[in-house]
């Protein structure tokens, strides 16, 4: 590898030395995540076996989808998986983003309070809520929902005491998010999720708790559903799609609120009865197969990037050694700089669009020119080795994902060559 990454790639010896030396101080967190991804794997099979999959679940469906067997059973293995009473995958649903918004738009109505328990949420869903954008988008604000936001304290901690006083009778849903997403902070377990949901229903039973799992599943033994979540939702072009699944979400919880997300998704009366596969049920499935390990590959690129990123002088978030609830690493880097020349080294070792030189830009959604490095087989699934970052202070990229452990390490090397060149 090393005289390829040389003749190839133009990377420098101490470079690639810094890469060696990163795995040798790994090896503790490497077995840590491949015990994970065993105990995960052995939790997906066993809800392939019960529902007996066999090739007629992987076939697809048109026109209305009525009687979809795979899609059908695709809904109860992840309701399985993720300790749930019910689910919705579907590939109408676009985005992350998406699959909260429906969750959202679903379930709360004109006069209603949704709480954000962990600080302003990630950028795309600002504008969805109506926390920032034009308001007449037929954002919830536009609908007559108001927003409220508890900030999380220092140590990126949730405010109990704050959150306590933000619960009155208005109160109908409140969010948790369990990634970091753009924000300088740890990124929450699955056990401090259910800590905080079990102080929210101890302070008003009635309310919905609903949690951003995106970038989350797979990490942890469990997911928020199983420690008292009423609602999840996420992207399978994250973690759950296995880097197959070439679009589509989903919205897993209680079985009353799924069906009211489903009648936002298509239309009252029709619900999670339609909704054709075409041809995605077999990579649906074979993609959630898949997932655990994926993900143990997209977190050992996350250590090694840590490693190296902290042998180097840079501040990482989080550390290389720590127990991880996500597949995001964070750096700072310290100026707009750095943080492009990490991105097109993220770019320039990836297997698409290797040639492409990243540039911020304004996309939709987000408040700051935004750079993104995603060299992907599925465009912009955060599964597969990618790097992104909003061009502010702290100046700060977050990597993630990583299909094969050996292919995110050229990805590494090069971006990392170019930030210490």
């Amino acid at each position: 590898m090393k005289q390829i990454m040389k003749d190839v790639y133009g990377i420098r010896t101490q470079t690639f030395d810094l890469m060696r030396r990163a795995e040798e101080d790994l090896s503790a967190s490497f077995r840590r995540f491949e015990a994970q991804a065993e105990n995960n794997q052995a939790k997906v099979l066993a809800a392939f076996h019960a529902e007996g999959i066999s090739e007629r679940h992987l076939l697809g469906t048109t026109g209305y989808g009525y009687d979809d067997a795979g899609r059908d059973a695709l809904d109860r293995i992840y309701a399985s998986v993720f300790g749930a009473e019910c689910a919705l995958v579907r590939q109408q649903i676009v985005s992350g983003t998406h699959a909260l918004a429906a969750c959202l738009f679903g379930v709360l109505r004109p006069g209603d309070t949704l709480l954000f328990a962990t600080d302003t949420p990630y950028d795309t869903l600002e504008e969805a809520v109506g926390l920032r954008g034009n308001q007449g988008d037929g954002s919830l604000a536009e609908w007559g929902v108001k927003s409220r936001v508890v900030p999380l304290l220092p140590d990126g901690s949730p405010d109990y005491a704050a959150l306590d006083a933000a619960l009155d009778n208005t109160v109908k849903m409140v969010a948790i998010q369990r990634s970091k997403g753009y924000a300088w902070r740890k990124s929450l377990s699955v056990s401090e999720i259910g800590d905080l949901i079990s102080h929210i229903k101890a302070k008003k039973p009635d309310v919905i708790c609903m949690v951003d799992n995106c970038y989350g599943e797979f990490v942890e033994d469990r997911e928020p559903t199983a420690v008292g979540a009423d609602l999840m939702a996420g992207s399978l072009i994250k973690n759950p799609g296995g880097g197959l699944a070439p679009t589509g979400g989903y919205i897993a919880g209680r079985k009353d609120l799924v069906e009211k997300v489903a009648a936002r998704l298509t239309a009252p009366g029709i619900g999670s009865e339609v909704g054709a596969s075409l041809n995605v049920n077999r990579l649906f499935f074979q993609g959630l197969f898949l997932a655990p390990h994926t993900v143990s590959q997209s977190l050992k690129a996350a250590a090694l990037a840590a490693r190296m990123l902290e042998l180097s002088g840079f501040d990482v978030s989080p550390a290389s050694d720590a127990e991880r609830t996500d597949i995001i690493q964070a750096a700072r880097l310290g100026d707009a700089e750095k943080v492009c020349a990490f991105c097109r080294g993220i770019q320039k070792g990836s297997p698409i669009d290797s040639q492409v030189r990243p540039e911020p830009w304004d996309m939709p959604g987000y408040e700051s020119p935004v750079i993104m490095a995603a060299g992907t087989f599925v465009s912009g699934a955060s599964i597969e080795i990618s790097a992104d970052a909003p061009i502010r202070k702290p100046y700060a990229v977050y990597l993630q994902g990583g299909l094969t452990y050996e292919s995110a390490k050229v990805s590494l090397l090069c971006a990392m060559d170019a930030i210490l060149s």
